[in-house]
């Protein structure tokens, strides 16, 4: 085996499988969302100052979890107001 076959091996093989995708999508989503959203309402509350990004990472750890779950249970219902409204191509 070459170090090119290797190498895309060891690429490849960290890859979660397809069926995985909307769980990951969901992940992704609500991670960055919840980062956004958590340092923006912190800083609307408290202001940006000593102790902020010590009040966004408490924050974060909970805001993280619910935007997952969030995520995951409203996934069905955007998909299906998507195809009401999206034309087929």
């Amino acid at each position: 085996m070459s170090d090119l076959d290797l190498a895309a091996t060891a690429t490849r093989s960290w890859k979660l499988p397809a069926r995985a995708m909307p769980v990951a999508f969901a992940f992704f989503m609500s991670s960055i969302m919840a980062m956004l959203m958590t340092l923006l309402i912190t800083a609307a509350n408290r202001g940006i100052g000593p102790g902020y990004l010590q009040a966004v990472l408490s924050a974060y750890c909970l805001a993280m979890p619910v935007a997952f779950v969030c995520v995951m249970l409203v996934r069905p219902i955007v998909l299906k107001l998507v195809s009401l409204t999206v034309r087929a191509p």
